[in-house]
């Protein structure tokens, strides 16, 4: 399966703003854009002063950080960003909904990983339940009414012991509910645009695709 296996850092360092792809170490003094706030490459500290972009250059910019905010390649995006505009209501909402209800989001949104790759990896290896099924596959879209759970037997891994210590401090979303314990979260319905606290410009995304 393809994906982006660069570094994560230079993906903020393009935006030229923190997406939060290594969770915790974006707040620390180690973030690659607090020691280097310019874009990467040779000509990286010449890109801010060159004009103003154009229009369609803003459009570009705003698919790709939202490409990289969640961590999904060009032909996938494309896919939802279809199947947003089929749905009833605002296309760039809907796309938004979209994204929110894959797997691995809503795992990191319950607290238990510090970033999307990391609770992509939880998944992929397979440590979660949804309505009592095993599931492994990130990009699996939640529904409302559905429930995630941590496998019986991953609960007694390390990771899981540990993490559990604290979540009873984790603050989720409204539109999901949690139980420390049984280690369970529930889809309690789809979120609004204002639930969703992503630094997006939605329509941009879809007059980039409406050209």
């Amino acid at each position: 399966m393809a994906r982006y296996r660069g570094s994560v850092c230079k993906l903020c360092r393009r935006e030229g703003e923190k997406l939060f792809l290594k969770g915790e170490r974006c707040l620390t003094p180690k973030c690659a854009l607090e020691r280097r706030p310019y874009a990467p490459g040779m000509h990286g500290r010449q890109w801010r002063y060159r004009r103003k972009p154009s229009k369609y250059g803003l459009q570009l910019r705003e698919k790709q950080k939202a490409r990289r905010i969640y961590g999904i390649l060009e032909r996938q995006f494309r896919r939802y960003f279809r199947e947003a505009e089929r749905r009833k209501g605002l296309a760039g909402s809907n796309l938004l909904q979209i994204l929110e209800s894959r797997l691995d989001n809503v795992i990191y949104r319950l607290g238990f990983a510090q970033s999307r790759a990391q609770a992509r990896q939880l998944v992929r290896h397979g440590h979660f339940d949804v309505n009592g099924r095993r599931t492994n596959v990130p990009s699996f879209l939640v529904k409302p009414g559905d429930e995630i759970t941590v496998r019986e037997r991953s609960r007694k891994l390390t990771y899981f012991k540990d993490l559990m210590k604290g979540m009873e401090h984790v603050t989720v979303p409204d539109w999901m509910s949690f139980d420390v314990r049984t280690m369970t979260g529930r889809i309690l319905r789809l979120p609004s645009r204002e639930e969703i606290d992503v630094p997006l410009n939605e329509q941009l995304i879809v007059e980039y695709y409406s050209r």
